[in-house]
């Protein structure tokens, strides 16, 4: 592990201490002009020239001049959420090498995923040979008095070894490449010291053809400048001890491929990621660290911000203090003059973007042994402003400041302090556990819906949020991190696995949570509950009482009454996670990460009942009355705005009929489809099918197909509805066809839809005793879906989708 500098007064003196004077200033010296620091490595720095000189000792036998940790993160970033170079956004660390070849200097990075451990030199050589490993640049070789070398790094700082540009195309911006002419290292930048040096590069990246993110942000967007930050590290020392991966620990990991493993034994395993604890007594049960994991909080963030900050992340020290390590985690706010990118500081960033977005922790972790090195959290700061809009359009605006349980400023930092302990659980090694809302918050890494209840009818935020991590959180830090007192430690983790699995506590990771057609029943995200259909229910109810009370209400005196737009959006749309929760249960499997002999190995089809009750309430938000926006709200919702365009605004609501004009039914269309998505995911009909096949007695994929057919001729019962079950009867028959060409579903599906649309087709060409516009709907839709040409076009033209706003990230 890297040594830590007891304290920010002795950091902050090494950066500040006065430079040496290069001592030799002979003609030719190519030192002559330099200032020289040392630390890691001597390092020479031409402030006029541009120079970096590195010092390298003697090169081995074998042309190697040392081997470093390297890093390259972001100092600034582009501000975009989207696209996410985002300011002190962390890279892996990888093995690089300073490789002599005759007149040049290689930086190479190794390849430590392949290896033979415990091997003899040959083995060795033959698993390190086998694989590629990577050269990044060729410098110039400057011989040093002693057999030792220098090179000038500052060429090699000015590369895009972060990737930037590939971000940027990935991100939806093209063409843009960096140009050399505007990127350069910056000397003045330079940091050294005992254990690592810090290096910075001033990167320009141009394009002919930005996009709308760029062109949001950059005051040129043909051209963005980013500062890069390059990071040396002395290799951590000997006696980490390394932990064997367990799929039920709920950790990061990092895989290996050991070619000396003995037959039998998979030469592919995995080592999880954690910090390195030492007990200052191995043999207690309970004993204080040798080394504490600090974690600092940005003082860049504002306050009341700031503290709950601090006061999330502190909550894990509970769980070190339960897994025996006693005063092993603290929280502090970052002193000042302290660089939170310095690797051998833990920061929890304040980052701050053009649009609302994801927050992250990472965990940079030593690629040999899977040791964490420095951890990192970036929370996005506009997701609590989007929390107060959804909080002010459930309880009112009025309500903030006013201190009590529903003051949406203090439900809001409710949410910042369980933010702030999800990602820096990342940071600790920790991965998601969406089963976290089955077992009454057992998890603060479960991304949480805000718990509305409804008290005399309206809706209430008293409970919004949980305090404090859960009991899978304590398990998750004493499997990471409680090491016994001697013994085989991977032993006694898979006893505490082992133990976890009997005692019933759920773990379900991403793999098998964020799709929409995924099948683990309890790996919802943003839900809550124990039966999500059971919940469905009930946010449904708190839904519609906070659509009739939604109004001015949810404005500040003087607010603009256009943002009634936004700020209805998370109200109308707030069931929309539990949606695909109780889907979840539709074809759904119960599967745990079971290894043999923890009793625990047999999926199990979600039983007939729940499947049926998760049907029964998702259909239930597909009624007409569910998707009809009330008629005193129409009016109130198409106020102008004369100002500036806001992008953020705008991406966030409905479509209007024109102008301002609100639509109603492009509401209708989008909740129908949040819907639609969910049942009707190429996955879970399959799934059904499948499962109807083994047991007749679970539903089967013609049972969703016929009930959503079946939504276009339900009884309305006043006119005004009739043309809301109109537009749900249109979205259901193009989600249907569209479902049925994926290239996912099987073909015995498709055939049961393709079916099902024809004999739907003839059926509403043969009403009778229709109204006009009912005549009108009915033809017009049997025309299209008897018309496989005309289909196909409606389909693929994208501008016929309903238009959802952005829901995730939703707190």
């Amino acid at each position: 592990m890297l040594k830590r500098l007891a304290v920010a007064a002795t950091a902050l003196s090494i950066v500040l201490a006065a430079p040496a004077l290069a001592k030799d200033d002979k003609p030719g010296d190519p030192m002559k002009g330099t200032v020289a620091r040392d630390g890691l490595l001597p390092v020479n720095v031409d402030a006029k020239g541009g120079r970096i000189l590195l010092s390298l000792p003697k090169a081995d036998a074998d042309g190697i001049s040392g081997r470093y940790l390297y890093m390259a993160s972001l100092k600034t970033g582009l501000g975009s959420a989207p696209i996410g170079l985002d300011r002190a956004q962390p890279g892996p660390a990888q093995m690089l090498v300073f490789r002599r070849l005759g007149k040049k200097v290689a930086i190479e990075l190794e390849n430590p995923r392949f290896r033979a451990t415990g091997a003899g030199a040959s083995e060795l050589a033959a698993a390190r040979d086998a694989f590629a490993y990577s050269t990044l640049w060729l410098g110039d070789a400057i011989d040093l008095p002693g057999g030792g070398l220098a090179v000038d790094i500052a060429p090699f700082l000015a590369r895009d070894t972060k990737g930037i540009a590939a971000q940027l195309k990935d991100g939806g911006e093209k063409g843009y490449k960096l140009v050399a002419d505007l990127s350069a290292a910056d000397p003045s930048a330079v940091k050294v010291f005992p254990d690592n040096i810090e290096f910075e590069a001033r990167q320009t990246y141009v394009s002919d053809e930005p996009g709308d993110e760029v062109s949001n942000i950059a005051p040129d967007p043909r051209s963005i400048g980013i500062v890069v930050r390059h990071s040396l590290v002395r290799l951590p020392e000997a006696g980490y001890r390394p932990r064997r991966f367990d799929p039920r620990g709920g950790s990061f990991a990092t895989q290996v491929l050991d070619f000396a493993s003995p037959l039998g034994s998979s030469i592919v395993y995995e080592l999880a990621n954690r910090f390195r604890l030492e007990k200052t007594d191995p043999t207690a049960a309970r004993s204080t660290v040798k080394k504490p994991i600090v974690f600092y909080i940005d003082n860049g963030a504002p306050e009341p911000i700031r503290t709950a900050l601090l006061e999330g992340a502190s909550w894990w020290k509970t769980a070190f203090e339960a897994a025996g390590l006693i005063d092993a985690y603290r929280v502090e706010i970052l002193p000042e003059g302290i660089d939170p990118l310095d690797v051998r500081y833990n920061v929890v960033n304040w980052v701050n973007r053009a649009t609302r977005g994801w927050s992250y922790g990472y965990a940079v972790t030593d690629p040999r042994t899977g040791e964490i090195l420095k951890g990192t959290v970036l929370l996005g700061s506009l997701r609590v402003r989007q929390d107060m809009l959804i909080y002010e359009g459930l309880v009112g605006a009025d309500k903030v400041g006013t201190g009590g349980p529903n003051d949406p400023a203090q439900v809001a930092l409710a949410r910042i302090r369980q933010l702030s302990a999800h990602e820096v659980g990342h940071a600790l090694g920790i991965l998601h556990n969406f089963a976290g809302s089955t077992q009454d918050r057992a998890s603060v890494m479960d991304y949480p819906a805000p718990r509305v209840g409804l008290v005399n009818g309206v809706p209430d935020l008293s409970d919004a949020y949980g305090v404090g991590v859960g009991k899978w959180d304590n398990y998750a830090v004493d499997w990471l991190y409680g090491d016994p007192a001697g013994g085989d430690l991977d032993a006694a983790a898979r006893a505490k696995a082992d133990a976890a699995t009997r005692a019933g506590l759920r773990f379900v990771g991403d793999e098998n949570s964020r799709s929409v057609g995924s099948s683990q029943p309890w790996g919802g995200l943003w839900d809550d509950g124990a039966d999500a259909a059971v919940e469905l229910n009930r946010v449904m109810a708190v839904r519609r009482a906070a659509v009739d009370r939604f109004g001015m209400s949810a404005l500040h005196p003087a607010e603009p009454a256009s943002n009634l737009r936004r700020k209805l959006v998370p109200i109308w749309l707030m069931h929309r996670y539990q949606v695909e929760a109780a889907a979840k249960y539709v074809g759904g499997v119960e599967s745990t990460y079971a290894v043999k002999g923890d009793g625990d190995g047999v999926a199990r089809a979600t039983p007939a009942d729940d499947q049926q009750r998760a049907l029964t309430a998702l259909f239930a938000t597909l009624e007409p009355a569910a998707l009809d926006i009330p008629e005193r709200l129409v009016p109130l919702l198409s106020a102008g705005w004369s100002g500036s365009e806001d992008r953020q605004f705008e991406i966030e609501i409905f479509p209007t009929a024109g102008s301002t004009v609100f639509d109603p039914l492009t509401a209708t269309d989008a909740a129908a489809q949040q819907t639609l998505n969910a049942l009707l995911a190429p996955e879970r009909l399959n799934r059904m099918a499948d499962q109807n096949r083994r047991n007749g007695n679970l539903p089967g994929a013609r049972e969703v197909v016929d009930r959503v057919v079946g939504l276009a001729l339900l009884p309305a019962g006043t006119r005004r509805l009739e043309e809301v079950r109109r537009r749900i009867g249109t979205r259901s028959a193009l989600a249907l066809a569209a479902t049925q060409r994926d290239q996912k579903l099987s073909p015995g599906v498709a055939a049961v839809i393709d079916q099902r649309l024809a004999d739907f087709a003839r059926q509403l060409a043969g009403r009778q005793g229709m109204n006009p516009d009912e005549r009108a709907w009915s033809l017009s839709l049997s025309r299209l879906l008897l018309d496989r040409e005309a289909l196909d076009a409606v389909l693929k033209d994208e501008k016929r989708e309903p238009k959802i706003p952005p829901g995730m990230p939703i707190g």
